[in-house]
C-alpha cells in the first residue's frame, strides 16, 4: 500500500510542477493574465510549485527504503522521471493542441520505460 501512496503523491506532485513550469505559457490566452510581466508570472508559477513540495516531500519520505518504504533512492528518482514524462505528455496534449508527438518521441519514451525495467531488475 505504501507503493500506491508514494506513486499517487508523485503524480500529484508532478501535476503541480508541470502546471508551474509550463502552464504559464497559456496565460497569454487568459484575459486577466495577458498584461502581467515576467516577475509576476515567476511569482505565480512559484506559488503553484509550492504545492508540488507538499506532495513530493511526503512521497519521498514514505517511499524511501531508509524510512521503511519500498523503494531505493534510485528507484524513487526513476519512478518520478517516468511520472513526470507521462504527466507532461497528457498536459501538453490537453493544453497545447498545436504540439505534435512524433515517432522519435515514442521511441524515447520506450527507452525510459526500459530504464525503469533495468533499474528495478535485481
Amino acid at each position: 500500500m505504501t507503493s500506491f501512496y508514494t506513486i499517487l503523491l508523485l503524480i500529484l506532485s508532478n501535476t503541480f510542477m508541470t502546471l508551474a513550469w509550463y502552464g504559464h505559457l497559456k496565460f497569454k490566452d487568459m484575459k486577466w493574465f495577458e498584461s502581467l510581466g515576467l516577475i509576476s508570472i515567476v511569482l505565480i508559477s512559484w506559488g503553484i510549485a509550492l504545492f508540488e513540495y507538499f506532495f513530493q516531500v511526503p512521497a519521498n519520505r514514505i517511499g524511501y527504503k531508509g524510512n521503511g518504504g519500498p523503494f531505493t533512492l534510485v528507484e524513487l528518482k526513476v519512478i518520478q522521471e517516468v511520472i513526470t514524462l507521462v504527466v507532461f505528455v497528457v498536459f501538453s496534449l490537453i493544453a497545447f493542441k498545436n504540439e505534435t508527438f512524433r515517432l522519435n518521441h515514442l521511441i524515447g519514451f520506450c527507452f525510459l520505460v526500459l530504464a525503469v525495467y533495468f533499474i528495478f531488475k535485481k
